[in-house]
């Protein structure tokens, strides 16, 4: 039936024509203003919970629209770089170092650019991974499944350009901070979505997620890891693989081991959570549990 049959077109007017047809000078009243379009009246504390919901269901309606159903959620530090502009830092930190050789700073700055290009093997691995994860998707349309990342830099925007680079679609929840984070470019358009609260913004990325790919960070990615984990052991969340990436890094950081031992978790909670050391283990994990 198409919506083209006068029998099935919109009667009733909508919000936008509502708002269009406002007199300007009617504007200028706050109290005369339809209530969904005074955004004085929208940013009160007492209006949350509306605001809650509205940041909620913009994007579950977009990727509900493009039937997106089922994720892979990639975490980790925004602060490492690409190989490419790790080299670029070092080089520079040398050339400056060499001209003034006993400026702290400087050397510093050297130890700072040494330890990015080290660091920078884990963008080269999320990038890998996710260009993994999009080639499955392209060659087996039934079991296809959708790069998400926080949005921004570092690991999140080494998985976005690795979906990209292999010509696929990928998702990206940025948010609102102090120092404002920027999208990276390599996030498609339609999937770029924008967050103020952290909880919904959480809930996104565990809605769909049909597994989680941790690789080193901060206290962010420790906090999403962690909440996904307590989810998961208290049966608040369907069971997926999450995946620690670099086993020396996760054990060094969290000793798992003296919270079996002091009773915190039980033995088996460590079955939550597999460690892997390359782009493609981490893959074969996620096709193991599902028989991809």
């Amino acid at each position: 039936m198409s919506a083209d049959n006068p029998l099935y077109q919109r009667h009733l007017s909508s919000a936008r024509e509502a708002t269009e047809q406002q007199s300007q000078d009617l504007l200028e009243h706050p109290s005369y203003r339809l209530a969904f379009a005074d955004d004085d009246f929208l940013m009160q504390d007492e209006l949350r919970h509306v605001r809650l919901q509205l940041e909620y269901l913009k994007p579950q309606l977009v990727m509900e629209q493009h039937q997106v159903k089922a994720t892979v959620v990639v975490f980790g530090s925004a602060r490492f770089v690409s190989p490419q502009q790790a080299q670029q830092l070092l080089t520079q930190a040398k050339s400056e170092l060499a001209q003034s050789p006993a400026d702290p700073e400087l050397q510093q700055q050297l130890k700072l650019a040494e330890r990015q290009l080290k660091n920078s093997a884990y963008y080269q691995a999320a990038a890998e991974f996710a260009r993994l994860v999009t080639e499955h998707s392209h060659s087996c349309p039934d079991s296809s499944l959708m790069i998400i990342s926080g949005g921004g830099p570092g690991v999140m925007e080494a998985a976005n350009k690795g979906a990209y680079e292999a010509g696929g679609q990928s998702i990206g929840l940025n948010i609102v901070l102090p120092h404002e984070q920027k999208p990276n470019p390599y996030i498609t358009p339609e999937f770029c979505f924008r967050f103020h609260y952290f909880a919904i913004r959480k809930m996104h990325f565990l809605q769909r997620a049909r597994a989680l790919v941790a690789f080193p960070g901060g206290f962010g990615t420790l906090d999403e890891l962690f909440e996904t984990l307590t989810l998961l052991q208290t049966g608040k969340a369907t069971t997926v693989p999450v995946i620690l990436y670099d086993k020396s890094f996760w054990t060094r950081l969290i000793n798992f081991d003296l919270l079996v031992e002091e009773g915190l978790i039980k033995a088996e909670d460590m079955q939550l959570i597999q460690f892997v050391d390359t782009p493609e283990q981490a893959w074969q994990a996620i096709c193991h549990c599902y028989q991809l």
